[in-house]
């Protein structure tokens, strides 16, 4: 599965709102831009990590449980089976040019349970054009 979250180019005003992709091995791909995503139960984290060049960032992001939108996306596995969970991937590719590779398991509320969000907001601060960031709070 991956989850690359694009952005069409252009001055911030004149391109659409970037959107976040779910592909792969997923009963039902889609595209959902930082509306769509609000439909999402919301959850709040905050976060702290070491940036290098400016020290230490604290921020608080909003958005929905990463593995309550790949669920409903239908991931190419038997949910029944417990172990089956275990081999699935999720790669996340962002359009600043990072990539992530997350096992089922880390976001799996039967297995790590990280509380991974697809944030929609940073500090109050609606991400609707940028698009959504990925938040792992558990992460500096």
């Amino acid at each position: 599965m991956t989850l690359p979250i694009t952005e069409d180019s252009g001055p911030a005003a004149d391109r659409p709102p970037a959107r976040l992709a779910l592909t792969g091995d997923v009963a039902r791909p889609a595209r959902m831009s930082v509306d769509d995503l609000l439909a999402w139960p919301q959850h709040h984290v905050r976060v702290s990590f070491e940036c290098a060049t400016s020290g230490t960032r604290h921020h608080r992001f909003t958005g929905p449980l990463l593995h309550t939108v790949l669920s409903a996306a239908g991931p190419g596995f038997d949910p029944a089976r417990r172990k089956d969970r275990l081999r699935f991937l999720i790669a996340v590719h962002g359009t600043d040019g990072h990539r992530v590779l997350l096992s089922w398991a880390e976001i799996d509320p039967d297995f790590g349970r990280a509380p991974v969000l697809l944030g929609v907001s940073i500090d109050g601060v609606p991400l609707d054009r940028t698009g959504p960031q990925l938040v792992l709070p558990q992460d500096r």
